[in-house]
């Protein structure tokens, strides 16, 4: 059977079950955050805001010293997450905003018992 160029084989129109066509483009991350990366950045953010908090003589320089210190850790997440690993980013961001959490702690706790530490 030869077919002419006008006449088309009969075909059923697609059901929509099964896909037709071609596969979507699947987008990957260049640079995917990893569960090392985060632990390690955790890390160093952990030690960056401990050794910080061992240099306070009083609440009111653990509150200064937690917030200086959490805004450098801040900008290196910044920096790292622009330019280097995304992962030690979180990490430290991570560590960061616990820090400041148990900052904000103690020193609501010293406000209750003996007025505003921080001035």
């Amino acid at each position: 059977m030869v077919l002419a160029m006008t006449e088309l084989p009969q075909t059923r129109p697609p059901s929509g079950l099964f896909p037709a066509g071609p596969a979507r483009p699947r987008y990957r991350e260049p640079h995917p955050v990893r569960a090392a990366a985060v632990t390690a950045g955790l890390g160093f953010g952990v030690l960056w805001l401990l050794f910080f908090a061992l240099l306070a003589t009083s609440v009111r320089a653990y509150g200064w010293l937690t917030i200086i210190a959490g805004l450098v850790a801040w900008a290196a997440a910044f920096v790292l997450a622009r330019v280097g690993d995304r992962g030690v980013a979180v990490g430290v961001a991570m560590a960061t905003a616990v820090a400041w959490a148990v900052a904000a702690l103690v020193v609501v706790a010293a406000w209750s018992t003996s007025g505003w530490p921080l001035w």
